[in-house]
Formats: structure tokens, C-alpha cells, sequence
């Protein structure tokens, strides 16, 4: 008799008792291709010899298996999670949080129908980005603007537009990968243009502009450098120089900032990073920028600047495929209306400038906090300790800056375990970064309402890989 022999069949395995609770009100078809794919994966167990071919066993493995299994077909794969990293703006875990305001716009349009296309006034067809035109006209100073899915369809909108089939000049220091080995020059060559380089890595001058123009020159592209600093011997063309190069050569100059910002954050004793205004004024055609950034919006790429422009681009067949929907529209309105408010009350409003001002005494007091709230025996299993550190405000804003905070460490020569369990944690998934062989839980982006609940996670933890 052959071992394959021994496993159940799909419709014995589908009949076990412990399934059925599971089984009520699921679909037929959903749970069979389940039950198939667990027979199927133990036949190759018993072939490999990896398991012993015993009826009785095999039933139980299988339904324990399918049980799982469809366990987890019932779960969401996106789970809330804590972090801990001190990466305020950090990509895999989705940036920061929204504002509570945005939020409960994003639910509003979720649960209802709403206006996005309609004129409620005249009962005619409307446009959905005059939901957030005028505000982000009154707040940019440009003359139109429109928003994408992202910055980098923001880029590919402007370059397939102005210069599709023609050549884009781009400094050599600026042809920059943004992440996720997904780099500039790779969108430039999607967007149907050309790359004219000038200059080198390290200095680029207002003559290599000049030398470089030519019958077949639609555009000079600027990159703000904002996941990388070059230092040391560089120069780069000013922008009133390189904008005035422009309008004699009749030729656009636009600026990707990457991230880009509403406010000066001087303002609150952070490092200087351009503002969307101050790069209009000084004379740029269009500028791209990030929603989901140091804004503090959902994900989203804007374009502002010159009428003619922008009114192209949105009547580019790309713009039907890059646009918005409901959601993000409703909540970066929610986000933008927010800048109306002055700058204490507005850093305390949007949770990515919250924790890029907050004092880091308040970050201690909250790793204090979160130690006190962890058992002693825990304590001493992990080692654990307050201890300060650097934060990071991440996803290219501000790259080579760091933010002072503070940190419960674990030192108890385990980190790589103890950071599996707090991210497989089965309540409250939690990321920090270990650092040296220990493992550093970053208060400065984990929430006041989240320290309780951290603190159970690093308990449980604890108890697992003591």
C-alpha cells in the first residue's frame, strides 16, 4: 500500500467536527481549494520523509492545518502596528499616522456617497480636484495646481507632458534613486523623454545649462537632493540664475522636491528643508511635491505652478489613470485645512510634526513610563533600560539630521528573537531596530495611548524567549 494512501480525502477532511464552526456560512469552493492545498502540501511532507504516513496523524494534521489556514484567510493582512523604530516617516509602516480630522473625513467619504464629480450648485458634472485647487493655490501661492497618486506619477505626468519624445536637462549630482531601487532616470525614460546629463556628481554650473540647450530641449529638471547631502567641493546654479536661463531659452524649469513642506520649518528649530512657496517665487515653472510627507497627508503627489501648464498636464490621457479617489482627495482636504491654523496649534494637530517638535523631556518621560509599566521579572529577563538615542524623521526629509530621543533598550543578548515576538505579537504588532545587539524600542514615535499596550507586548515577549 502506498504511504499517499494514508491521507484523507477532501471531503473526510472537510466533515471533521472541529471544522465545522469555521465551515457555517464560508464557501464551499473557498474551503475545499483550502483543504486541497494542506493535502497537498503534506503529500510532499510524506514523499520527502519529513512525516511518518499514519492515518489517524495525518487526519489530525491536516485538519489542524485547516484549521489555521482558514483562520487566517479570516484576517487582515494590514495590522495596526506600534513604532517603536524612531523613524517618524518611515515607508514600510506606512509614514505617519493621519490627523484626527483627516481621519474622520477619509470615514465620511468612505461611508457615504458624496459630491466628488458633481456641482451640487448647478447639478452639472463636476471636477474632482476643486475639492482641494483653491486651498492649495491660497497655501502655495501658484497659479493651478494638481494632484496624483504619488510624487514619483507627479514627475511622470510633467515629464510625459512637457517633453515626451524630446530631451529633459538633468544635473549628473541629481539623477537620484528614491527608494526602492526605483530611480529617476527610470521615470524619465517611462515618461517618453530623453536624458540630457551636464555637468558631474559634485558641481554643476549655470554654463553646463547654457551648453546643453538645444532645438530639441523641453525642460530643465531640478531634484532636490532629499534622501542624500553632497558636501564638500560642490556648486550648483542658484535658482533665480538657472529660471532666468530658462525664460530666456523659453524653456520650463521645474523643481521635484521630493518631499516638500507648507512651512518653514525654521520655524519650530529644525533644519532648513525648501518651502513649496519660497521655490515658486523664486521663479521655478512647476514644482512636484509629496502629500503623504513633512505635509502630513495621505499619500499623494501635487504639482503647482503655471496655469498653462498644469492645465496641460491635466488634460493628459496619464492624468485619468494617476488620479485620486475619494479618500485620499478627502483627506489631504482635511490635512490642508489644517494650515490654517498657526504654528503651536498646527504641530499639535498633525502627528508628523508632533513628533518631529515634540521636547525630548516629554520623550523621556514616556520611556520612563513605558519601564515602569513592565514587570520587574521582566525587566531583568530583557535587561531592560531607558537610554537615550537618536530619531530620525525618515522617507528623505531631512536626511542627514537626527532628533534626539530616547529609548527602552533590551540588552539580553537576544534581540533578533525578542524583535520576532513583538512583531508576531498576536495583539498589538510592534517594530523597533536593534542596534549594537540590542534591541531599541523609540519612544518618539510610539503614541501616549500606545505606551500601556507596548508595554504588555514586551511582557509577553519576554515570558516567550525567557
Amino acid at each position: 500500500m502506498s504511504d499517499l494512501s494514508q491521507l484523507p480525502s477532501v471531503d473526510q477532511l472537510l466533515l471533521q467536527p472541529a471544522l465545522e464552526p469555521l465551515l457555517q456560512g464560508a464557501d464551499r469552493t473557498h474551503a475545499t481549494t483550502a483543504a486541497r492545498r494542506v493535502l497537498a502540501d503534506l503529500r510532499e511532507l510524506i514523499r520527502s520523509r519529513e512525516i511518518e504516513a499514519n492515518r489517524e496523524s495525518l487526519l489530525l494534521q491536516a485538519t489542524r492545518r485547516l484549521l489555521e489556514a482558514l483562520d487566517v484567510d479570516g484576517q487582515s493582512s494590514l495590522r495596526p502596528v506600534i513604532n517603536a523604530t524612531g523613524v517618524i516617516l518611515h515607508t514600510g509602516l506606512g509614514r505617519a499616522p493621519l490627523a484626527p480630522a483627516a481621519t474622520q473625513a477619509l470615514v465620511q467619504a468612505a461611508d457615504h456617497y458624496c459630491n466628488l464629480e458633481l456641482d451640487l450648485t448647478s447639478g452639472d458634472r463636476g471636477r474632482r480636484l476643486d475639492h482641494v485647487d483653491e486651498m492649495l493655490q491660497r497655501l502655495t501661492g501658484a497659479e493651478a495646481t494638481a494632484v496624483v497618486n504619488n510624487n514619483a506619477a507627479a514627475v511622470l505626468l510633467l515629464l510625459h507632458t512637457l517633453a515626451a519624445g524630446r530631451e529633459v536637462i538633468i544635473s549628473r549630482g541629481q539623477l537620484v534613486e528614491i527608494g526602492g531601487s526605483f530611480r529617476l532616470p527610470d521615470i524619465i525614460a517611462a515618461s517618453g523623454a530623453k536624458i540630457r546629463e551636464v555637468g558631474t556628481t559634485n558641481r554643476t554650473h549655470l554654463r553646463d545649462y547654457e551648453g546643453a540647450i538645444n532645438a530639441e530641449t523641453a525642460l530643465i529638471l531640478v531634484v532636490h537632493p532629499s534622501n542624500y547631502r553632497v558636501a564638500g567641493f560642490t556648486t550648483e546654479p542658484d535658482a533665480k540664475a538657472l529660471t532666468e536661463l530658462g525664460r530666456r531659452a523659453h524653456i520650463p524649469v521645474a523643481f521635484d522636491l521630493g518631499g516638500g513642506t507648507l512651512r518653514s520649518l525654521d520655524q519650530w528649530g529644525l533644519p532648513h528643508e525648501p518651502v513649496v512657496t519660497d521655490s515658486l517665487r523664486a521663479g521655478f515653472d512647476v514644482v512636484t511635491f509629496s502629500g503623504d510627507k513633512i505635509l502630513g497627508g495621505p499619500q499623494s503627489g501635487i504639482l503647482a505652478g503655471k496655469a498653462e501648464l498644469i492645465d496641460r498636464m491635466k488634460l493628459s490621457p496619464l492624468m485619468r489613470t494617476l488620479r485620486c479617489d475619494k479618500l485620499i482627495l478627502a483627506a489631504l482636504e482635511a490635512t490642508l485645512d489644517l494650515y490654517r491654523l498657526d504654528n503651536e496649534t498646527l504641530s499639535q494637530a498633525l502627528p508628523t510634526l508632533r513628533m518631529m517638535t515634540e521636547s525630548v523631556d516629554l520623550v523621556e518621560a514616556r520611556a520612563e513610563l513605558l519601564l515602569a509599566q513592565i514587570s520587574t521579572v521582566a525587566r531583568q529577563k530583557l535587561g531592560a533600560a531607558v537610554v537615550s538615542t537618536k530619531a530620525q524623521a525618515g522617507s528623505g526629509a531631512l536626511p542627514v539630521e537626527e532628533l534626539d530621543s530616547f529609548a527602552l533598550a533590551c540588552s539580553d543578548g537576544n534581540a533578533e528573537a525578542l524583535a520576532r515576538h513583538l512583531r508576531l505579537d498576536s495583539e498589538h504588532a510592534v517594530v523597533g531596530r536593534i542596534t549594537q545587539e540590542r534591541l531599541l524600542l523609540d519612544l518618539r514615535t510610539v503614541r501616549d495611548q500606545d505606551v500601556v499596550p507596548l508595554a504588555a507586548a514586551v511582557e509577553r515577549a519576554a515570558h516567550a524567549v525567557g
